[in-house]
């Protein structure tokens, strides 16, 4: 396990980790993420599906994808600055900030990159309340053979 020095660096944290500060090592930072990982709030979980299984499986498949859109992201830095300098370091990628155009490009992808996991409940939920709108499976498929 390879670990940083920070340099002496203090800095005063806010949320779940308030009052702390920054350790000498990330090792003692990634133990307490992995620890805090499985705080619970006080009281019973609110599930709003019908079956919590399949809430805990869109739990964990939203987490999935937070993580996949910080890797696009991280991604889309890598290939900035390839582009503008041909070469870049771990300190390039961390003190990287897109500008307005790069932002909005970045928001796009989110918002599209979103509706597309969330899709099939955005479906239900419109079946549910639009049945006027509902059109069946076989016509649908038939317009896209047809596009």
């Amino acid at each position: 396990m390879t670990f940083l020095k920070l340099d002496d660096m203090k800095t005063e944290l806010s949320g779940s980790h308030a009052g702390a500060s920054i350790s000498e090592t990330s090792a003692v930072d990634t133990m307490n993420d992995i620890v805090m990982a499985g705080n619970k709030s006080k009281g019973g979980r609110p599930y709003f599906l019908e079956d919590p299984a399949v809430e805990r499986v869109l739990n964990i498949s939203m987490a999935i994808a937070a993580d996949l859109a910080v890797l696009h992201e991280r991604l889309d830095t890598i290939e900035r600055l390839l582009e503008a300098r041909g070469h870049l370091s771990r300190k390039d990628i961390e003190a990287f900030v897109p500008d307005d155009s790069v932002a909005e490009e970045r928001q796009t992808w989110h918002a599209r990159f979103s509706a597309r996991i969330l899709r099939i409940i955005q479906q239900e939920v419109e079946a549910v309340a639009m049945p006027e709108n509902n059109v069946p499976m076989r016509t649908i498929a038939d317009e896209i053979n047809e596009m």
